[in-house]
């Protein structure tokens, strides 16, 4: 069993950034890839961004790219997603997700594991 847990959240004006991190429980996760997914209420779960167990290898959504980068450190079981030139309609509840397999993922069925969420707000 794996816990992921995310921290970084919070309230931040348009154009702005935060840094949102997530620490797996256990050290097996550097073997896994790693995903971050959004939702808001009444949409379905969005891909954001994953990256592949070792890190060579980055996806991500239209909407984020340019803007946004995923990077891990394997050595401190950690994924983290820095969030630049924020957007209001960037605002969502954000999850961290890990999925058994060494390739990055855009699909949320593929993930094994899942946070609890860290809510991101964005005001205009």
């Amino acid at each position: 069993q794996v816990q992921l847990v995310e921290s970084g959240g919070g309230l931040v004006q348009a154009g702005g950034s935060l840094r949102l991190s997530c620490v797996a429980s256990t050290r097996s996760v550097s073997t896994y890839a790693m995903g971050w997914f959004r939702q808001t209420p009444g949409k379905e779960r969005e891909f954001v961004a994953t990256i592949s167990a070792i890190g060579g290898s980055t996806y991500y959504a239209d909407s984020v790219k340019s803007r946004f980068t995923i990077s891990r450190d394997n050595a401190k079981n950690t994924v983290y997603l820095q969030m630049n030139s924020l957007k209001p309609e960037d605002t969502a509840v954000y999850y961290c997700a890990a999925g058994r397999g060494t390739y990055p993922y855009t699909d949320s069925g593929k993930y094994n594991y899942w946070g609890q969420g860290t809510q991101v707000t964005v005001s205009s």
